[in-house]
Parts: structure tokens; sequence; C-alpha cells
């Protein structure tokens, strides 16, 4: 935890899970039933802790950015140095027990402004590389595709949801990250 900062009641890794899961939903329920009985939780659970989060994030009381991320993850089990031209920022990565092949990324400004955040590859992950048609649905992540050739970001215009369209026309569906959804081109 940062000095200073208490844990935040009702939440921690596992009900964080189900806040990333409640968007997941969106695009993947399938996935997203499936994933539940693994956190032995339920979706009145899933919606609970997704509640508290958006409450937390509009309190006046709780912590903001880095701070607040602690608070409900535990002290980060990597942070990394990184430079941006000249902005130094820092990373921090926390396993989540839902995705073990996984870490939950957050990148942050001096002060600890969040800027980004995101599911990214575990270094140790057995999870083989992407490539064309073999894109790995709730394994694959946001990084591991865009690194493609010929792939192209698309900004959906959702904070928590990415697109990347890939050279042959395959178009991949991103949330917090983690790849929910792969379309093909017409005829293939």
């Amino acid at each position: 935890m940062l000095a200073g900062s208490a844990p935040v009641k009702g939440l921690a890794r596992r009900e964080f899970c189900l806040v990333l899961l409640r968007r997941m939903a969106d695009l993947r329920p399938d996935l997203v039933a499936e994933a539940l009985p693994r956190l032995r939780a339920t979706k009145g659970q899933a919606n609970a802790a997704h509640t508290r989060w958006q409450a937390l994030q509009h309190s006046r009381r709780a912590p903001r950015g880095l701070a607040l991320r602690t608070a409900v993850l535990g002290p980060p089990d990597e942070i990394e140095d990184r430079r941006f031209g000249d902005l130094d920022l820092e990373v921090h990565r926390w396993p989540l027990p839902l995705w073990p092949q996984l870490y939950w990324e957050v990148l942050t400004a001096p002060g600890g402004e969040v800027l980004q955040e995101h599911l990214v590859r575990a270094p140790w992950s057995i999870v083989p590389p992407a490539a064309g048609r073999r894109l790995r649905v709730w394994e694959h992540v946001l990084d591991d595709v865009v690194d493609l050739p010929g792939a192209v970001s698309v900004d959906p215009g959702v904070a928590t949801r990415w697109e990347v369209h890939l050279a042959d026309g395959t178009r991949t569906e991103f949330v917090w990250g983690l790849l929910q959804r792969v379309s093909l081109p017409p005829g293939r």
C-alpha cells in the first residue's frame, strides 16, 4: 500500500476482476458467464463490485489515480521506469487471479495520475504468439495483435475498448486490452 493509503473496503484483486468482466460482458457475455464460477462469484456480485468501483471513481474521499489502484490491488508486483520524450513515467503491474498469463498494467505520470491501464502479457506466458488466423480470444492482448504486419489501431471512441484492423481485412476487438472478438473479412 502507499503510505497513508488504506485498503478499500469490499474490493480486492478478485473483485477487480469482476469489475473488468462487467465491461467485457458487453461483447462476450458467454465468456464472462464461464469465468464467474472460476472466481466463485455470481452475476450479482460482479454487478455489486462494478457499482462499488464506480462509486469510488466519483467519491471525493476515495484515493485517486495510482493510489486507488494500489488500495484495491495492493502493492504492484513490478514497477518500471519508462521515458516518453522528455517525460518520466512509471509502469505498475499486478497479477490477477482470472488471467494467470497476464498482468494488469497501469501507466502513470509523475504524481500518480493514471494515463492508461489494461491487461498485458506476462513475461512467462506460454500463449503462442499471435499470427494471422491464429488469434486466441481471451488469451492474446492488444500488444500481441497491434504488432502484426499491417495492423492498424482504430479508436472506437470508448475508453475501455480498442480495435485493430489487420492487413487481410480481419477486425479484432479488445476490452481492457484483452482480445474479445475476431471478425474475418467477408468470403473467408
